[in-house]
């Protein structure tokens, strides 16, 4: 527990100043509620100790909590959704023979139920567990937790909602009598979506407001047997026995089929003009909502409370702490200007690649319009020698050349293990005849990006990047250039010379030019023009940054890139501590950018709240100079905020989180075995030999000419070939090329 006080006080910390209240379209004129549904269920076992706690030390001060009401068989209390208690408890393997069958609205329901147990049954046998698979189980096993056990946290307001009172009433157990008969009970919200319950509630002075709750429209509410959708129709009955309505989300912002948000509808306003609070529920940092969002849980907050329209008075979340910033932080914000010094470079990573294809028009545009600092571009060379922007040599990483030169396909060892299909195998009117294609690193997972705009785009040379850099607000341009040593060697292509020839005739004014690559001959060749800035690209992963390998770096390079990984070490998507390298670079005058940010939550530890803000505090919080994203829109969202100013003196802020805090709440027995730690920089791994001279090109350009010593030509591949063999060569390239595909 001391632990746990411990990550919360230094989570916020802040202390509370005296700001004048922004204006809110909500029913009251006041910012909108933040409702804890079981606390912070987004982490802990819903309704647990943990989850309340959390929940209150993470969110904003006046944050309500949320008990699901349960009945035991004695007329006890605890707090739990659901009817059925099988995948929130252990229920089923303490009462394996428990298992019933119960009528609930019309429908049959089997599991375990609370009206079957008595309190000390359930208190002193049954525990809590994590009912959604991807979040945490390391914290399963906790007590479960009753209405009087959330009351002594003194919470600002509490919330009770009562789901299935006719079901209690079928076993003798009266939630209405419950309620308004306890002495010591004090709420403030009591919601349920059984009219009947709400209107047979009596109190005395004290009467909480009674929220009606909508569920699906095509469910039947059981007092007056008509469809949530026909009762929606006509809001001013509900008006004499309720101060509000709790509602689904699409309710109010529909989304399609396909995940894309349709127009909203006029609930919101339809109930504020018949003086009905609104509030809305199914939010989770961890679903995927809409493809509009960008897998920003913030950004759909902020279209619910922060749009020109209306603004709903209260949310429901799994994950209040990203609900609290998106009212604290976020909202009014979207006219402020971001900052233009004392803060980390926004750069992107092949534009704005969250939102489309990475490399294209669009994608360059889009970060354009996000606010991204610095666009990037990783170059390649096409057959012809045409240099252009794209994430890879391998064209089916990021195009649809898989359905169209599959035959072209080679394996080149010196670039990647798998078959590809190479930019240098093939003509730039050729690649220009291929569509951009929209991929997502977690696609597997279900979480796709955009699917609508997913081969939408066109290429661009790279002299068409920078004239485009040159003519938007951007500070800058990053240039990332890999494999040159190959392609002079190989293909008689001279990429080196080409970017530098392209960006003396681009004549890009007081715009930064940043040159990345992974090669230190590369920047080396770019020394002789101080203005750009080199930046060595460290890909693998490192644990530390000793003085010697940091010197060495120094020669070639004013800047690094490294993974997030190599900052914030994690493990089981649970962070474990933060290595000293950020430090170590800076403290020998090398920036340090740290790769990539992305949204989705798969890619973000369970420290960080599924919340891709919070991730991005802690590194600023670190001191980085810049973040290198494919949502670049995040970032700047993040920068505009009051909140990233590490000395305002707010009363919410979004806070860096401490690495391996969360984890060390978890019981000793469910932690991860320790993992050796990555190997530190080492010296002789830094430097590179010089770049070979551009191979002389033959006949039409498709193969350099062959060094003397060699017995036959290069294959494309790098390996030697007879004619003899090229047949049955093609034949067991397209084979593996096609077990590879498979797997």
């Amino acid at each position: 527990m001391i632990r746990l006080l411990l990550f919360v006080f230094l989570l916020h910390g802040t202390a509370a100043v005296v700001t004048p209240p922004p204006k809110w379209q909500t029913l009251s004129g006041g910012a909108p509620v933040v409702v804890a549904r079981g606390g912070f269920s987004g982490l802990f076992p819903e309704s647990s100790e943990f989850a309340y706690k959390f929940a209150q030390s993470t969110s904003l001060k006046d944050v309500v909590m949320l008990c699901d009401l349960q009945l035991t068989k004695d007329g006890f209390d605890f707090c739990q959704s659901g009817v059925q208690l099988d995948n929130s408890t252990t229920i089923g393997s303490v009462f394996p023979d428990g298992q019933k069958t119960y009528t609930v609205n019309g429908k049959p329901l089997r599991g375990w139920f609370s009206v079957d147990y008595t309190a000390d049954q359930i208190y002193e046998n049954v525990s809590l567990i994590q009912n959604i698979f991807s979040r945490p189980s390391a914290f399963d096993g906790l007590p479960v937790y009753g209405v009087a056990n959330v009351l002594e946290l003194r919470p600002f307001k509490f919330w009770i909602n009562v789901e299935h009172p006719t079901f209690l009433k079928e076993h003798d157990l009266d939630a209405a009598a419950y309620l308004t008969s306890s002495q010591d009970l004090t709420v403030d919200y009591i919601s349920s979506p059984e009219i009947g319950f709400l209107k047979s509630l009596h109190f005395g002075r004290q009467k909480p407001k009674s929220i009606f709750k909508f569920l699906e429209e095509n469910a039947v509410e059981p007092s007056t047997n008509k469809t949530y959708k026909d009762l929606l129709g006509d809001l001013s009955t509900v008006k004499p026995f309720a101060a509000g309505i709790l509602v689904p989300k699409n309710y109010i912002w529909p989304v399609n089929k396909d995940l894309y948000l349709q127009p909203p509808t006029t609930l919101v306003a339809d109930a504020h003009r018949l003086g009905l609070e609104v509030y809305a529920y199914e939010f989770a940092n961890d679903l995927v909502a809409s493809y509009n969002y960008s897998f920003d849980p913030t950004f759909e907050y902020l279209q619910f409370i922060d749009n020109s329209n209306f603004a709903v008075d209260g949310v429901l979340t799994d994950f209040p702490a990203t609900a609290s910033a998106a009212v604290a932080c976020l909202a009014h914000n979207n006219d402020k200007p971001l900052p233009t010094g004392g803060r980390p470079l926004i750069i992107t990573h092949n534009g704005a690649s969250g939102v489309f294809a990475g490399s294209t028009d669009l994608a360059y545009q889009q970060a354009v319009r996000d606010g991204a600092d610095v666009l990037d571009c990783s170059v390649q060379m096409s057959k012809d020698g045409v240099v252009f922007c794209s994430c890879s040599a391998d064209l089916m990483t990021s195009t649809t050349a898989v359905t169209v030169f599959m035959t072209r396909a080679s394996m080149v060892p010196e670039i990647q293990k798998n078959n590809g299909i190479f930019s240098f195998d093939l003509t730039w009117t050729e690649i220009q005849s291929l569509k951009p294609d929209l991929t997502s690193p977690f696609a597997q997972a279900g979480l796709h990006r955009n699917p609508a705009q997913k081969n939408a785009g066109k290429f661009m040379t790279l002299p068409d990047f920078l004239n485009f850099a040159k003519t938007s607000n951007v500070s800058g341009v990053l240039i990332n250039i890999q494999n040159a040593a190959f392609l002079a060697s190989k293909k008689g292509l001279g990429i080196v010379d080409a970017v530098s020839s392209a960006l003396a005739n681009a004549t890009l004014d007081k715009k930064q030019v940043f040159i990345q690559s992974d090669d230190t001959s590369v920047l080396s060749a770019f020394k002789k023009t101080p203005s750009y800035k080199r930046v060595l690209l460290i890909d693998e992963v490192v644990s530390d940054a000793p003085k010697p390998a940091v010197d060495e770096i120094k020669q070639f390079a004013d800047s690094v890139s490294i993974s997030r990984s190599s900052i914030v070490v994690s493990s089981n998507s649970f962070t474990l501590y933060l290595t000293d390298i950020v430090k170590e670079m800076q403290a020998a005058k090398l920036s340090v950018y740290i790769s990539i940010f992305r949204n989705e939550f798969l890619s973000i530890a369970f420290d960080y709240f599924s919340d891709p803000l919070v991730e991005l505090a802690t590194y600023v919080n670190i001191g980085v100079d810049g973040v290198i994203t494919e949502f670049p829109a995040t970032a700047a969202a993040y920068f505009r905020s009051p909140c990233s100013d590490p000395n305002a003196k707010l009363s919410y802020s979004i806070s860096a989180i401490q690495p391996g805090d969360l984890l060390g709440l978890a019981p000793p027995e469910v932690l991860p075995p320790a993992e050796a730690p990555s190997p530190a920089l080492n010296v002789a791994n830094i430097a590179d030999p010089p770049l070979p001279p551009v191979a002389t090109r033959v006949g039409d350009g498709d193969t350099p000419a062959a060094d003397a010593s060699e017995g036959t030509p290069p294959s494309p591949g790098g390996q030697p070939a007879t004619a003899a063999n090229a047949p049955v060569c093609l034949l067991t390239l397209m084979l593996s090329f096609v077990a590879l595909r498979l797997h």
